[in-house]
C-alpha cells in the first residue's frame, strides 16, 4: 500500500499485543461462572473467546444461560479488578521499544472497558507512554467499528495517511482498514496467523520488529 504522508500516530491492540492477560483474564473468569456448574475454562479455551470485551466473552460462555448475565459480569468484574496484574506482563521487547518511539503520537486503542485498560498500563508502568487510553466503553462502538480510530484521529487533527494500528487480532485489521489506516498484525498474540490474512504488515516474534518496519516503510 502506498502511502505519500509519513506515519505520525501509532495505534495499539492491548491484550495479546502489548501484554498476555491470558491467565489473569482465565481465572477471573473461571471464578465468575464457579457458581453456576460450569467446567472451568484452561488459559488455551479463553483466549480462543477474547477480543470483544468482557460482556461478548461471558455471553459465549455462558450462551445456554443468559439470565444469570449480569451475575456473572459483576462477579467477574470483582475478581478482575482485584488481580489485574497478578500474573499480567508485557511481551517481550514492548517496554523498549515504546521507549525507541518517543517521536510518535501513541494511543491504545483496546475492547477491555478504559478504568480497566488505564489501571492496567499504569500498574506495568507503561501509561506513560501513550498520549490516549482508548477503551471500549470510551466511544459509541468498538472494534472491529472504525469508530474508536476515527476518535483518536479527531483527536490528534491527523489523517487515516498519518496512522498505522498493531494488533494480533483481526477485529483490529477490521477497525483499521474500514478507518482506511495501515494495519499490522502481530503473530505472537492470541490469535493464529490464518485470521490475520487481510493486514498490510506482519510482526512475527516481538515487537522490536515495528522499528524496522517502520523505517522501511517510510524510506
Amino acid at each position: 500500500m502506498q502511502r505519500k504522508n509519513k506515519i505520525r500516530l501509532l495505534l495499539f491492540d492491548l491484550d495479546g499485543t502489548l501484554v498476555d492477560s491470558s491467565r489473569d483474564i482465565t481465572e477471573a473468569l473461571n471464578y465468575a461462572i464457579k457458581p453456576y456448574g460450569y467446567v472451568p475454562l484452561s488459559v488455551s479455551e479463553t483466549i480462543k473467546l477474547v477480543g470483544e470485551g468482557i460482556t461478548r466473552l461471558i455471553e459465549k460462555v455462558i450462551s445456554d444461560n443468559l439470565s444469570i448475565k449480569e451475575e456473572v459480569i459483576n462477579r467477574f468484574l470483582e475478581h478482575y479488578s482485584k488481580n489485574l496484574t497478578t500474573h499480567t506482563r508485557p511481551y517481550p521487547k514492548v517496554e523498549e521499544t515504546l521507549k525507541a518511539l518517543d517521536s510518535y503520537t501513541k494511543a491504545v486503542i483496546s475492547n477491555k472497558r478504559e478504568a480497566l485498560s488505564r489501571r492496567l498500563l499504569e500498574e506495568l508502568k507503561l501509561a506513560e507512554y501513550f498520549e490516549y487510553i482508548i477503551g471500549s466503553d470510551s466511544t459509541p462502538e468498538k472494534k472491529p467499528s472504525p469508530v474508536p480510530i476515527q476518535h483518536v484521529l479527531e483527536l490528534t487533527g491527523l489523517t487515516p495517511e498519518d496512522a498505522m494500528i498493531i494488533g494480533d487480532s483481526n477485529l483490529d485489521i477490521k477497525a483499521g482498514k474500514a478507518a482506511g489506516i495501515l494495519t499490522v498484525a502481530v503473530l505472537y498474540g492470541y490469535r493464529p496467523p490464518e485470521v490475520l490474512t487481510e493486514a498490510d504488515y506482519f510482526i512475527k516474534k516481538d515487537l522490536s520488529e515495528l522499528l524496522d518496519l517502520l523505517r522501511k516503510i517510510q524510506e
